[in-house]
């Protein structure tokens, strides 16, 4: 930590105010302050990532509830989920949600970059972004037209060897789909494992990639147990950031840029909460009009996840080792060791994109397999031997909203995902399900599965596929778009991410995103913040 630590009200003046050491956050803080020419403070509302858990793969189990680390957020009623509400877990700590997330380096496909350029979000298309995709990257395998090896971010193959989850790319190859041994290279369709942000055994977040290296600079600031409370404009030109901190209020001014990077449901809550936001819902919570833009909080999207749980008849799982105390101490005393074994396990260890739909340009469905099971994500692991594997729609059609239910800045925001709102949705996770019940029946799996544990072998026709659906859909953590870029009257940013309307201010990461991704999100905020920070450095000459 900075020996120069912002203590005194006189010293809260910088270049950049940076709020949010997440995932783009640490990326921002370690390039604007690379060539010592500019004062960076870095604002977190968290702690320091010094929970052990954070930094074992397997951890993100530990860290699901734990309030320490997570803001543990619930959506509203999800009337496509039969009335239930959602639990979501996002990162409150130093690393922001890549220091408790699944670890997952899946960059979405060429088409989904390409697609934000057609929209007229010029400099974001496919050939645009791989250079900032590779910038960040140190990539195990080695450097090649889609990877390269001198940047911050460790991207590795798994240290484990699983027969469950060789036999699932096995099957699915069975089934039809390709092998893919790269799901960020030329294409993304087909069967494979996935790479994760881990460096030897241990988790990679931004924080240790980004912030590490950068937090001993003396022009870099990082300030944690610090919740921004709101952004003081004068007129319409962002000046400072107020900020409650061991039971007081501070305000950091900057003298360039505000950059907000709080995330798909916190970087809009602060826009709201400071006067930049929908103008009936400011004047509803007596928050003072500085612009009202209709777009902030707007065409909130998420990935779902329907998960179907295998009983497994060799005691193989990850399951058979956390109930056996003798063989969870071996597991932890040769991850200790070597850094290897079940505790490296990453939210997917094996996966599938495939397309419902043979007319569709790309796939639709990703599949996340993984050689454990329980009745919900971070809770027990069930006492017979199990295994999971899931569906994920990669494109809803389906469009939610983040709003503010208070001016109060610690209370939650109420957050409306919609799922499955729309038809196009509702028939992709049917299909999708299907085709992967196919893959589970494949011959290779055969000698590992004793039968489907849910959703059953009742469940068969459309209607109760789709009721399961409803019964038990939950996240799969990628919630985007809720400060859109674009040009037409909802989008919040510009495409060099500057809010509209505003001076001197710019959101980035998730929120961002035109639209969702087609795959995991981590990767894609990180190649965000990369190519911002690009952008600001070059807005400053």
């Amino acid at each position: 930590m900075s020996s120069h630590m912002a203590s005194q009200q006189a010293d809260l003046e910088f270049d950049y105010v940076v709020v949010g050491a997440g995932s783009a956050g640490c990326v921002l803080a370690n390039r604007l302050s690379a060539d010592g020419k500019h004062k960076v403070l870095l604002l977190e509302a968290g702690p320091k990532d010094t929970n052990i858990w954070i930094h074992v793969p397997l951890g993100y189990g530990k860290l699901f509830k734990d309030k320490t680390v997570n803001w543990m957020y619930q959506t509203e009623p999800e009337p496509g989920l039969d009335g239930r509400s959602v639990f979501q877990p996002r990162g409150k700590v130093l690393g922001g949600s890549s220091s408790i997330n699944g670890l997952l380096y899946v960059r979405g496909q060429h088409e989904d970059y390409n697609r934000w350029r057609q929209r007229g979000n010029v400099g974001w298309g496919y050939d645009d972004v791989l250079p900032y995709f590779k910038r960040a990257e140190n990539q195990q395998r080695g450097a090649d037209d889609y990877h390269a090896v001198s940047g911050p971010l460790p991207v590795s193959d798994w240290r484990h060897d699983d027969p469950l989850s060789e036999a699932f790319v096995k099957a699915a190859v069975e089934a039809g789909l390709p092998y893919n041994p790269d799901f960020n290279g030329a294409t993304q369709e087909g069967a494979g494992f996935f790479q994760t942000t881990t460096l030897r055994g241990r988790r990679a977040s931004s924080a240790f990639c980004y912030l590490r290296p950068a937090k001993r600079r003396a022009n870099l600031h990082i300030e944690t147990d610090a919740l921004a409370q709101r952004i003081v404009f004068e007129g319409r030109r962002a000046r400072a950031v107020e900020f409650r901190q061991h039971g007081r209020v501070r305000t950091a001014r900057a003298r360039r840029e505000i950059l907000v990077a709080s995330g798909a449901y916190n970087s809009p809550q602060l826009l709201q909460l400071s006067g930049v936001g929908p103008a009936e819902l400011l004047k509803r919570h007596g928050i003072d009009i500085v612009l009202d833009a209709p777009g902030v909080g707007n065409d909130l999207q998420d990935h779902m996840q329907v998960r179907i749980v295998m009983r497994c008849s060799q005691r193989i799982t990850l399951n058979d080792i956390v109930h056996h105390p003798l063989r969870r101490v071996l597991a932890g005393a040769h991850y200790v060791a070597f850094r290897k074994g079940p505790l490296t396990i990453a939210a997917g260890t094996a996966g599938a994109f495939f397309k419902t739909d043979p007319r569709l340009a790309s796939p639709d469905i990703q599949i996340h397999f993984i050689p454990f099971s329980t009745d919900k994500m971070g809770e027990q692991l069930h006492t017979y031997s199990g295994f999971t594997a899931s569906v994920c729609q990669l494109r809803p059609e389906s469009r939610g909203s983040l709003k503010i239910g208070s001016a109060d800045p610690a209370a939650p925001p109420e957050i409306r995902i919609n799922y499955l709102a729309s038809e196009t949705d509702r028939r992709a996770n049917v299909d999708g399900l299907r085709i992967l019940r196919k893959i589970l029946a494949a011959p290779a799996l055969q000698p590992y599965v004793t039968d489907e544990a849910y959703p059953g072998s009742k469940v068969i026709a459309d209607e109760d596929i789709l009721a399961y659906c409803r019964q038990t859909g939950s996240t799969i953590y990628h919630p985007t778009s809720t400060c859109r870029m674009g040009n037409d009257a909802l989008a919040v940013v510009d495409e060099r991410l500057r809010v509209r309307g505003i001076e001197g201010l710019r959101v980035v990461d998730a929120s961002i995103m035109p639209d969702l991704v087609s795959g995991n999100t981590n990767a894609p905020v990180i190649m965000i913040a990369e190519k911002a920070s690009d952008m600001i450095l070059r807005d400053a000459h």
